[in-house]
């Protein structure tokens, strides 16, 4: 039997040693765990006490069955989409509350890092946990549901967003949004915008990925 509730690529610690931190990557709609997994063969050597975990979203992508979906993005309805979010947001808590079980570390130790969808899912899930994560990265993401969010925030971690501004996927705009409303809920949060940069990852924004953990991780 698995230790957890999704399928997940696990790297270990650097060092070798036990864990003092676990960071859980979210992949983007239609990948998958390993896609996200770059980001942890990028840090782990900066963060050596530091175990990865990029688990595999819940559901096979509708759209490309190769991948997977946090939730599915076909419905032209919000409700819909908010209701299908919520069953994967409380797949994501279960996972989380099995990693800090598992290591024996406490919800300040963990970080959540999400691309695109995955970053959709960290949010919300990151704001609603009734025990404190350390911080959150969102890149190329957005809020699922102001309004539902608004009623339902029960943490206030650290939050940096980054985007790129040609991102024709998830329109910048929703940085502004996000930073906006997590401004007006007096939540600490840092935002970064790519010039010329579309629906990705682009190389500074892994090294200020990085910087932002190790400050939030050994402040």
């Amino acid at each position: 039997m698995s230790d957890y509730i999704l399928q997940t690529h696990s790297n270990g610690t650097f060092s070798g040693n036990k864990p003092k931190n676990i960071i859980i990557l979210c992949h983007g709609y239609g990948g998958d765990g390993k896609d996200i997994n770059v980001l942890a063969e990028n840090w782990k050597r900066f963060l050596p006490d530091t175990i990865f975990l990029s688990p595999n979203a819940p559901e096979v992508c509708k759209i490309n069955p190769q991948g997977y979906q946090w939730f599915d993005l076909e419905s032209d309805k919000e409700e819909e989409i908010l209701k299908n979010s919520i069953n994967a947001e409380n797949k994501l808590n279960v996972f989380i509350d099995q990693a800090l079980a598992k290591f024996n570390l406490e919800s300040k130790q963990l970080a959540l890092v999400g691309f695109s969808q995955g970053s959709m899912i960290s949010i919300q899930t990151a704001l609603k946990r009734k025990k404190e994560i350390n911080c959150l990265i969102s890149y190329s993401g957005r809020i699922i549901s102001i309004s539902h969010l608004s009623k339902s925030i029960v943490s206030k971690p650290n939050f940096f967003l980054m985007h790129g501004e040609n991102d024709d996927i998830v329109q910048a705009s929703y940085l502004l949004e996000a930073k906006e409303f997590l401004n007006e809920k007096k939540i600490k949060v840092k935002v970064k915008l790519f010039k010329e940069c579309q629906h990705t990852i682009p190389a500074q924004g892994l090294s200020l990925g990085l910087e932002y953990l190790k400050k939030n991780f050994y402040f």
